[in-house]
């Protein structure tokens, strides 16, 4: 009988989960879409470069500085913090427009696995294992 019970919970849970709507809007979650929309243009060549990459945990990391002139270093670690300031807001943001906060966790990882399928070729992503590697 436990297990049944269990089983019942369970399905409600994922059903529950499965009608969260990630496409939401509020103000906050428009304007926290704008900065980050504004703020990619200053990212993309670090992209690009393969100086920042997509974790699969929905942030962005800065995993090779040496592709960034010491000059431009201090400004590319601002915009790494300020965007994954942004997408942590997001996410948190869209949890709780969903009515579930407990969401955050698994927006974030559904967010992150958006953001690496959607990088264009060339751009360096973090596989399930934790690994980077450069998209093909």
């Amino acid at each position: 009988m436990r297990i049944l019970l269990f089983l019942v919970a369970l399905l409600a849970a994922v059903a529950a989960h499965a009608q969260s709507n990630l496409e939401i809007s509020t103000p906050a979650i428009e304007q926290l879409k704008h900065a980050m929309a504004v703020r990619h243009g200053q990212l993309k060549p670090f992209y690009e470069s393969g100086a920042v990459g997509l974790a699969r945990d929905g942030s962005i990391v800065l995993r090779d500085p040496n592709a960034v002139p010491l000059a431009q270093r201090q400004a590319a670690n601002g915009l790494v913090a300020a965007e994954n300031a942004d997408r942590a807001s997001l996410y948190r943001e869209l949890a709780h427009a969903n009515g579930n906060p407990a969401w955050e966790a698994d927006i974030r990882t559904i967010f992150g696995q958006r953001w690496i399928d959607r990088a264009p070729a060339g751009w360096w992503v973090q596989n399930a294992t934790g690994i980077w590697q450069q998209k093909k």
